[in-house]
């Protein structure tokens, strides 16, 4: 029996966990399953434009490691697009990383994931103020755009 794989961090969930084409009956659709793990190695390499070094630190695994994580996304999404099959995004082996917050008056301080996904922060833990915005980039927790950003800075206005 092979060793218990170890989790990887990941620092974004996607919004969009399904894409599909639109020429093909739901009844004759075959799916290919891609780890968030897998998105997060798409995303890494792909959008943020890494060095496959940095990657790996970024996901607390090897650069091999990665190296195959990367492999097998590109493989299921090309698979995807020149076959005609959907893409599902869901599952795998994986922990969120925290998410560091500052509020307008320079105090910082970090949420862990489960406590973001029960609820944001809506204020500074050291001073009350509601004028807090998570930071960009951030390689410990989720990504965003800058329209986000200047939502949440707008909401303790």
């Amino acid at each position: 029996m092979g060793r218990q794989p170890l989790w990887r961090k990941v620092g974004f969930l996607p919004q969009i966990t399904y894409f599909r084409p639109a020429d093909i009956a739901l009844d004759r659709l075959e799916e290919e399953c891609i780890s968030v793990e897998e998105a997060e190695a798409i995303r890494l390499k792909d959008l943020e434009e890494l060095e496959l070094e940095d990657c790996a630190r970024r996901m607390n695994i090897s650069r091999t490691t990665f190296s195959r994580v990367l492999g097998s996304a590109r493989k299921k999404i090309a698979r995807a697009l020149l076959v005609g099959k959907a893409i599902r995004i869901e599952g795998g082996n994986f922990k969120m990383a925290v998410r560091r917050f500052r509020c307008a008056n320079g105090h910082e301080w970090d949420v862990s994931f489960e406590a973001m996904i029960k609820e944001s922060p809506g204020f500074c833990l050291t001073c009350n103020t509601k004028r807090i915005v998570p930071l960009w980039p951030c390689e410990l927790g989720w990504g965003t755009n800058e329209k986000s950003q200047q939502r949440w800075l707008k909401r303790g206005e």
